[in-house]
């Protein structure tokens, strides 16, 4: 039979507060009737602080007067339901050596994409608003030394998670318009395939000496001066 938590004082609290029998506080408590019987009468447990069972949840105000009304009948621990863990999301984990480099992802998304929220930019490098704060209104200690640098070089986040909180954020604004590509970002796959190279001029066709004289009148030009 499971017992409450610090029994002994329980049994002290229930000596002095209830009219329960020696062998009712003993079964509960899962003590000696005479231990019991020595606690009320001041020969153990002596300065000992009692312990509301009640308050803590253990026991009933009911079910201790249901057995004060009847002598045969037994207290019974009340059961706890045991709560299931809760999963708490931890923050994305930065390694020590990337900390450092932390202010410099930042001062790269708070340049290139001001539309993404000091929440997105905390998911996307793992970094705290006020650092992000201080380095949006220039107050971080280390400013003038900051040299923007793209998260995903540094290997904070993934191309994929960083266009989608980009996107996000867009949408959130009302921004339609396909920027061009910040200087030194790293685009994505179909960001690439959109902008293409320009076509190369094609270079003047050349003719050899028999081409030349075969060359219908029209198409060579005479010298003016001869």
């Amino acid at each position: 039979m499971p017992q409450p938590l610090m029994p002994k004082a329980v049994a002290v609290w229930l000596v002095d507060n209830t009219s329960l029998t020696f062998d009712q506080i003993a079964a509960f408590v899962e003590m000696h009737p005479l231990e019991v019987s020595g606690i009320a009468d001041g020969e153990v447990a002596v300065g000992m602080k009692g312990r509301d069972p009640v308050a803590a949840g253990e026991l009933t105000r009911g079910s201790i007067e249901e057995c004060e009304a009847d002598p045969k009948k037994r207290l019974r621990l009340v059961e706890r339901k045991a709560l299931p863990p809760q999963k708490r999301k931890a923050p994305r984990y930065t390694p020590l050596s990337k900390r450092q480099e932390r202010p410099a992802a930042i001062a790269w998304l708070v340049r290139n994409h001001p539309e993404l929220s000091d929440a997105q930019i905390s998911k996307l490098v793992g970094t705290t608003k006020p650092t992000i704060q201080s380095i949006r209104d220039k107050s971080h200690w280390n400013i003038s030394q900051i040299q923007p640098i793209d998260p995903v070089a540094l290997g904070m986040c993934r191309q994929m998670e960083l266009d989608e909180a980009v996107k996000k954020a867009a949408k959130k604004a009302g921004i339609t318009e396909t920027a061009a590509p910040a200087e030194g970002a790293l685009l994505s796959t179909e960001d690439s395939l959109a902008f293409e190279a320009p076509a190369e001029e094609e270079a003047p066709k050349e003719f050899t000496a028999d081409e030349l004289f075969n060359l219908p009148k029209g198409d060579v030009e005479e010298d003016e001066t001869t």
